[in-house]
Parts: C-alpha cells; structure tokens; sequence
C-alpha cells in the first residue's frame, strides 16, 4: 500500500470517519482512513466473520454511452460486446508492449457502461479514454461516492434495504433504490469475501451509510485491514503487484483475456498489446518471471521490495506485496520469480537485514474465496 504526501482531496464520507474516529492518512490523493479504534486487525477479522465497511470513494467511477463499447474493447482484453446487461467484468487496460496500464471493472447498464478505475490512475485513465473514444463519450462521475460492504453478514444486512437480494451472483450489477436514494450495486469486491459495492450519489452517502452502520453486525474498516485482506485473497494492487512493466501473463492473470479475445477466438486479439500478451499467453513467447504466492517458514514477514535469491544466493526476484495475515496467523506475500522458481512448494529465500530467510512458493488465494455464486 503506498501512501503520498500528494495535495488532499476529501471524499464525500470524510466528516463521517472523523466522527467514527478513524486515524486519518494521505492515499493517492485523499484523506483517507487508515484504520478505526477497532484497530487493523480486528477489523480484518470482523470483515472475514461479519461484514466490513470501507470508503472506496477516491476510485474513479466513469460512464461512457453503449455506444462505446467497440472502442473500449479494443483497449482491453476482455469481451465487451458480449458483456449482458446486468453482468460486470474485471479487465485491464493495455500498452502497446503488453503491460498493464491499470485494472478496473465494467459494468454493462440498459443505458451505458460504467466503469471503476483506480484511484491513482485516474487522470491517465480519463485521457486513455478521450483520446480513443472521444471527449463526449467519457463523462467522470464526481459527484458519487463508492463504498463497499463485505463479508459473510454483508448480503443478510443489504437484504433489509434491497429486495430479492439473492437472485443476484457473484459480478452481477443493478441500479436500487437504497434509503430513498437510486444507487448502482455490484456483488463483487476486493477481499475475497462476498459483498457488495455500492454506488450513491454524494449528497446522500452519509445518510446511506449511517444507515448501514446500525446494523451490529457491519464495523467501519479502514485502508490498513482492506490491504491485509485483498493479500491474503491473492488479488493484485496496482502499483506494487502489476504496472506497465508487468503482462497479464506475467502477472498470472490469464483469466482476464476472454476465450473470444485469444488466438482462434471470434474476435481475436484487437487490442492494444495483443501481440506480445497473445504470443506469451500461447507460449510462443517464453514468459521469463511470474507473479506468484509466497510463504515464510518462520514468523517474520516479507514486505515489498524485498529481494528473492535462489539457494546459490543468486537473484532471481521481488517481493511486491507482503505482510501479515491475520486470519492465517502467519506472514503472507506474493511477487515475481523466475520461470524457473515459481513451481508450487519451490524453495526459495527472502533476503532480509543481511540474512537469508526460507521461503516457499505458495498456491494463492491463501484464504478460501467465498463468493456467492448461488
């Protein structure tokens, strides 16, 4: 998690965390909430035994009109032209060398597309847009705030606001009525658990969420236990785990290239990067690193940029994200080896303070995922 000194930005919810008493930090741009006096890792395990509520307002919400959808699916790798209406799908923003310019959702509407973005990615990711779609196809939803609600408790406690709650699954969408207030929710989120995020207009947040809060089984959490969880679900942060140097295939995200989208697909390749992801992904192009999951044999945790040697004390990778997981009661991390290295069960070394600590390459999610699939 990378904290800046960057100029602040309040999010619609920022008077709400202070009332609750949240420690406050800078993130991407934002005052933001680091952790509440629950504290980060009580928090993290009430959102893996409860439900969890986090303040996701500084990411980028973005609507284009359904008449983008072939122009934005030439910016990714996944299928737009077939995304049914009510479904969103997680994709990737691409460079011409096959890297990853951001990841984000899209959700496909009766009425048009909206896009999350992240936070730090914001402005590249608008000016991406316009300049292959055009200035009036890419409206920024600034005046919406972005929370989620997640965990096993978070569909029994949405239930009393939205009705017929269970015909929705995993990466479903639907625009609600929520406190008298027309809201865009997805079953979808960043910890591994079943949840829901939720769109509401800015004027009507707090209320919405003060609502929310009743609840007892629903805790505010904050960026610290929204790192810790996302970690041990083996899902990726921008900025640390993959970035423009990094490919999907690198990245072991090969499930975010849609079947239609790979060689021999109905629509192949097409989008910006297909070359080099499409020959590494059909292994006509040896990848020379991949992201994987890793676990210490001691205690003491790994963090980002730790650097990974092989048993000669030869280089052979990073860490790109590490620390400790609660509901594990052991470090976890992840990063990028050689090819070679990064076999299930490969021993490998952290070098930490001068010395060499075992480390093994782990299967990754670290923790069961619990979506509701129905």
């Amino acid at each position: 998690m990378t904290i800046t000194n960057a100029p602040l930005q309040q999010t619609p919810l920022n008077t709400l965390h202070e009332e609750l008493g949240a420690k406050m930090v800078p993130f991407a741009g934002y005052h933001m909430p680091l952790q509440y006096p629950m504290g980060i890792k009580q928090e993290h395990l009430h959102t893996r035994s409860q439900a969890g509520l986090f303040d996701v307002s500084h990411m980028g919400q973005v609507w284009l009109p359904l008449e983008a959808e072939a122009g934005l699916e030439k910016l990714v790798p996944v299928d737009i032209l077939d995304l049914p209406v009510g479904k969103q799908r997680y994709a990737l923003f691409t460079t011409e060398e096959g890297g990853i310019l951001d990841d984000l959702m899209v959700a496909r509407f009766s009425d048009g597309l909206m896009l999350v973005i992240n936070a730090a990615c914001k402005e590249q990711d608008i000016a991406h847009l316009r300049q292959h779609l055009g200035l009036d196809m890419v409206k920024e939803l600034t005046d919406r705030a972005l929370v989620a609600l997640q965990g096993p408790a978070a569909a029994n406690v949405l239930s009393n606001f939205v009705s017929n709650l269970d015909s929705m699954l995993f990466m479903d969408v639907r625009k609600v009525t929520l406190c008298g207030t027309e809201c865009f929710i997805s079953r979808s989120g960043y910890t591994g658990e079943d949840g829901f995020e939720i769109s509401i207009p800015a004027a009507d947040a707090q209320s919405v969420i003060k609502a929310i809060l009743e609840y007892p089984e629903v805790a505010p959490i904050g960026l610290g236990a929204r790192d810790s969880l996302r970690l041990e679900a083996g899902l990726c942060l921008y900025g640390n785990d993959i970035d423009t140097s990094t490919t999907p295939i690198e990245a072991a995200l090969n499930w975010a290239i849609s079947k239609s989208r790979r060689t021999g697909g109905i629509r192949a390749g097409g989008f910006i990067g297909a070359k080099t992801i499409l020959a590494q992904l059909d292994k006509t192009t040896p990848v020379q690193r991949k992201r994987v999951g890793l676990r210490t044999q001691g205690k003491a945790p790994v963090r980002t940029g730790t650097p990974l040697v092989n048993a000669a004390g030869e280089p052979i990778g990073s860490v790109t994200s590490g620390g400790f997981g609660p509901s594990l009661g052991a470090p976890v991390a992840m990063g990028y080896v050689d090819s070679s290295y990064a076999s299930v069960d490969t021993e490998i070394f952290a070098e930490v303070r001068g010395k060499q600590l075992p480390v093994n390459v782990s299967k990754m999610p670290f923790v069961p995922q619990r979506y509701y699939r129905g």
